[in-house]
C-alpha cells in the first residue's frame, strides 16, 4: 500500500505544530506536506499584505492538492487555516481549535464574520481537535456536533522532558517560557519579583522567548532594581529547553487567556512547581495548593505572596511535582496520545477512500 500523505495548513515553525507533524510521521508513518502564509503580521503594512495573501490562499492550496494528491488535510485555528481547509473540498478534514476560543480578541469588530467562518469550518470538518476540556465549552456554545470532537492533548515527549530536576531547593530559581507579548503579562511577574526581592529572598528569574515587549520589560526590570537577577535568554531552540527547565524549581505563567499550554506540561514534566493564572485553561490541570497555585489575573501582590508561601513549603512542593509528573505520564504522554491521533486519521482516510 502507498504511503499515506497529509497536507498540514498552519505555522509549521511553531513548537506546537512541530509536535503534531512529528507525531504523525513517527506514529502514523505519514508523509507530511506543509503550507503556510509567508507574510508576517509584525506591522500594519504587513498585516494588510497578509490579508491579501489569505484571500488568494485557497487557489494556491488547491494547486498544491492537485500536484501532491494528499489523502487528508489538517489545519490549526478554526477561523483561519481551518477555514481554508474547509474550502479546499479535500476529505477527510481535521481541524484544531488552538485556544479556549479561536474567536479572539473577544471585542474584535470582526467577531460576527469570524463566527460565520468558524461555523463553516466546524460543519465541514470530519474531526475537530480539542486539546483539552476547556476548549469544548465554546464548541458546545457554537452547537458543534460533539461526536466529531476528540478531546485529547497531543502531549509532550517525556523522554526529552525528563524528571531529573537539579535546581537548588534553597533558592528560588524561576523560569518563564512564554512569548514576550502583552497578553502574557511578564510585567506582572517582574513586579511580583520586585516584592520578593524587597522581602530579602534570593532568586534567579530566567525569561525565555522573544516578542514586542522585550525592551519594555528590560527597562522595567532595571527600574525595579532586579535586572541583575533577571536573565532574558531570548528565543532558543526547543532542544535547549529541557535543561533550562530542569535547572529551575518554579514555573511562572500569567496569561490573561489560555487553551492547553504545552509550556505548562513541559514544566510539570521537568518537576518545576507551577504558579499560573486562575483561568479556565489552567484550572483543567492545576488545583490551587494541591499541585500548583492559581493567581488572579494581573495580581502581582498575590503572585509574590503565593510564591513565597510555596518556597517555604519544600515538602509540599516535592509531593506536588511528583504528582504532576505521574499525571502527565498517564494523560499527556506524546508517545501514547499521538498513536491514538494517528490511528484515528488512518480510520478517517480509509472511510473516505473510494471503494
Amino acid at each position: 500500500m502507498a504511503k499515506r500523505k497529509i497536507l498540514f495548513l498552519g505555522e509549521s515553525y511553531r513548537a506546537d505544530a512541530m509536535t503534531w507533524i512529528k507525531g504523525l510521521q513517527e506514529f502514523g508513518d505519514f508523509e507530511m506536506i506543509t503550507w503556510e502564509l509567508k507574510t508576517p503580521s509584525n506591522s500594519f503594512y504587513n498585516r494588510v499584505l497578509r490579508i491579501l495573501e489569505y484571500k488568494l490562499a485557497i487557489f494556491k492550496i488547491k494547486k498544491l492538492i492537485r500536484a501532491e494528491q494528499p489523502d487528508m488535510i489538517i489545519a490549526e485555528r478554526t477561523t483561519s487555516y481551518g477555514f481554508l481547509a474547509a474550502l479546499s473540498n479535500l476529505k477527510p478534514i481535521a481541524i484544531a481549535q488552538q485556544g479556549r476560543t479561536d474567536l479572539w480578541p473577544e471585542n474584535s469588530i470582526l467577531l460576527p464574520l469570524k463566527k460565520v467562518i468558524q461555523n463553516y469550518a466546524f460543519q465541514k470538518a470530519d474531526l475537530i481537535h480539542a486539546w483539552g476540556p476547556v476548549m469544548t465549552h465554546s464548541m458546545i456554545a457554537a452547537k458543534v456536533d460533539m461526536n466529531k470532537v476528540l478531546i485529547l492533548p497531543k502531549g509532550i515527549d517525556l523522554q526529552n522532558f525528563s524528571n531529573n530536576n537539579t535546581a537548588n531547593p534553597q533558592k528560588i530559581q524561576a523560569i518563564v517560557t512564554r512569548s514576550l507579548l502583552p497578553e502574557y503579562r511578564h510585567d506582572i511577574i517582574l513586579k511580583a519579583f520586585a516584592i520578593i526581592n524587597q522581602k530579602g529572598f534570593d532568586f534567579v528569574l530566567t525569561i525565555i522567548g522573544d516578542g514586542t515587549q522585550l525592551e519594555k520589560l528590560k527597562n522595567l526590570a532595571k527600574h525595579l532594581n532586579i535586572d541583575t537577577k533577571v536573565h532574558f535568554i531570548g528565543r532558543i531552540h526547543n532542544s535547549q529547553l529541557p535543561q533550562l527547565l530542569q535547572q529551575s524549581n518554579f514555573y511562572i505563567s500569567m496569561p490573561i487567556t489560555e487553551g492547553v499550554s504545552a509550556s505548562l506540561f513541559e514544566a510539570m514534566a521537568s518537576q518545576c512547581y507551577p504558579i499560573v493564572t486562575d483561568i479556565p485553561g489552567n484550572q483543567s490541570w492545576i488545583t490551587h495548593r494541591k499541585n500548583g497555585q492559581l493567581i488572579p489575573v494581573d495580581d502581582y501582590i498575590s503572585l509574590a505572596n503565593e510564591l513565597i508561601w510555596a518556597f517555604e513549603q519544600p515538602e509540599y512542593r516535592t509531593q506536588a511535582v511528583l504528582q504532576n509528573r505521574l499525571f502527565l505520564e498517564q494523560n499527556a504522554n506524546y508517545a501514547t496520545n499521538m498513536k491514538i491521533i494517528a490511528k484515528k486519521y488512518h480510520e478517517l482516510i480509509n472511510t473516505n477512500s473510494p471503494k
